[in-house]
């Protein structure tokens, strides 16, 4: 196993002595900053047809060039701007309609027709995270509030259940040969950039590529790359702010830091589209941040005035954010307008630490301190929730992590869920059915006692033997797991933190691996090149 020795560090305060982590172990980190203004967002609208036009080109985007996944983005930007300029020009809408059949026709006959279940990664991945930007959707429902649900796009997901995902997931490779791969595209595209290599040689980080410290001594509790950016990074920190880094050209640096907060930082989320980032803190308020300036456009305070703990975007309408509380409730927020959605709230049995939506936004599972996790069903319409299932992991253990994931590899073809819930293991659920019960599949051992600590899955889907999860530790480690493996299932171990591993995240083509500690050290780690 690959090992790196960490640097020298001065000496700073530890995010826990000990016992579950809530809202009132944060606030011992904290110290107050200046407010930002609100700065308003102008509004303009696109026509519909268009959109579905667009929403076509997305679908298949994932099969264009699948070495050059800078150019799909490029294209699909650029179809985004001819579309609307043409939308602008006001055409015969039945002329629209003439153009997206036969649109649909001809990528059909160049690339195949697209099942619903086999597109609908690219779908999702693609067509609102490069179409259209978040803050373009902001600006329509400012314009018409009523527009939720109305684009086609947003709900056009499969409404099969999860059992029957599998057996579709499993049908695909029942038919092939031992050790082949899938014969598509996207195959490809993700072959191409894991390259022919084992498991344990695609995950040999080893060498560090850069470290950053600006929150030297505040826990900084997440750290993600960019959607589809391999050079992109953002971290929050219990300092209050939130840093977006820029890893090339060399040196890497700091591009804005993003001030505002009044108390820690406790979860942000990037839109799909990369031009906002939202923000929850222990101040009680949750902030809307344009990327590109770092100004703050929005402040929404909690419903219920109190800590906000976590985040996360709706995947179909990132006009929608999740929050969870430190009073144990979890609304559902119109980013647009700043307010909660009607409909939109539950309560759990504790504080909400943890958010995780399935890929086509229909099951949202949220974990709280008391050791459940809650399944929610989402009406894409409305934005309703209804409470489904419960699941008790541990009696008083905290949840401190849900990533969801549609299917690792062709070994392990359940949707999925991996748990972090303070009790030294780290846990993977098959989904079961298409009410988010879960079911364990197995476990890891890991340090984690007390610290919030997070897990994900690997970004690319993994067409070779194995596939592989990574998780913080208590043991200022970060871990790789391969979920097939019976034993000895560490692919890999890096080392060079002073302080607990509280995040991870990849960028896009699993080149560069970001992790995070209590400390406030940002490690950047490097993809040894064979």
């Amino acid at each position: 196993m690959a090992q790196a020795a960490g640097p020298g560090r001065r000496k700073g305060s530890s995010l826990s002595s000990g016992g579950g982590w809530g809202a009132h172990d944060w606030t011992r980190f904290l110290r107050p900053l200046n407010h930002s203004p609100e700065h308003p967002v102008p509004a303009r609208g696109m026509a519909a047809v268009w959109q579905q036009v667009l929403a076509v080109d997305a679908r298949y985007n994932a099969y264009r060039t699948p070495n050059f996944p800078q150019f799909r983005t490029q294209y699909i930007r650029r179809r985004s701007q001819l579309l609307r300029d043409n939308a602008q020009a006001g055409y015969d809408p039945s002329v629209r309609k003439q153009y997206l059949r036969l649109r649909s026709q001809l990528l059909a006959q160049r690339y195949g027709p697209l099942s619903e279940q086999s597109s609908f990664r690219a779908y999702s991945n693609s067509i609102v995270r490069s179409s259209r930007t978040t803050l373009d959707r902001m600006e329509d429902f400012d314009d018409d509030p009523r527009a939720l649900g109305a684009r086609g796009h947003r709900r056009s997901v499969s409404r099969g259940s999860y059992q029957l995902q599998a057996q579709m997931n499993r049908a695909v490779y029942d038919e092939r040969p031992p050790g082949s791969v899938v014969p598509t595209s996207v195959a490809e595209a993700s072959r191409a950039m894991a390259g022919d290599t084992t498991l344990s040689e695609n995950y040999a980080f080893a060498g560090m590529y850069h470290i950053f410290d600006q929150h030297v001594d505040e826990a900084v509790p997440k750290v993600q790359f960019a959607n589809d950016d391999k050079h992109l990074l953002a971290c929050c920190s219990l300092d209050g702010t939130i840093s977006v880094c820029q890893l090339v050209p060399t040196p890497p640096v700091v591009l804005r830091v993003l001030k505002g907060h009044s108390r820690g930082v406790s979860d942000f989320a990037w839109s799909l589209s990369n031009d906002i980032i939202v923000s929850t803190s222990l101040d009680a308020t949750m902030r809307i941040w344009a990327t590109e300036d770092g100004k703050c456009i929005r402040e929404i305070s909690d419903p219920d005035a109190s800590e906000l703990l976590c985040c996360t975007f709706q995947p179909m309408n990132n006009n929608l954010t999740v929050v969870g509380n430190g009073k144990h409730n979890l609304h559902v927020v119109n980013i647009s307008t700043g307010k909660k959605v009607k409909g939109g709230s539950s309560k759990l049995t504790g504080r909400v630490l943890s958010l995780s939506f399935d890929s086509p936004g229909r099951i949202l599972w949220a974990g709280d301190d008391r050791g459940s996790i809650f399944s929610f069903l989402f009406d894409m319409a409305t934005g309703k929730l209804t409470k489904a299932k419960r699941l008790v992991v541990n009696e008083g253990s905290s949840i401190t992590s849900i990533s969801a994931r549609s299917w690792i590899s062709r070994e392990a073809r359940d949707p999925s869920l991996l748990i972090n819930a303070c009790i030294n293991k780290l846990l993977l659920y098959r989904v079961v059915d298409n009410e988010g019960t879960l079911q364990l599949k197995r476990s890891f051992q890991i340090q984690q006692s007390s610290h919030p600590v997070r897990s994900i899955f690997c970004p690319l889907m993994s067409f070779r033997q194995g596939a592989c999860v990574v998780t913080g530790s208590e043991d200022m480690c970060v871990y790789f797991f391969d979920v097939e493996r019976a034993t000895k299932a560490i692919v890999n171990k890096l080392q060079g933190h002073s302080a607990a591993v509280l995040d991870v995240s990849f960028n896009c083509d699993e080149s560069l691996l970001a992790s995070s500690d209590a400390k406030g050290m940002v490690i950047v780690w490097r993809r040894e090149q064979k």
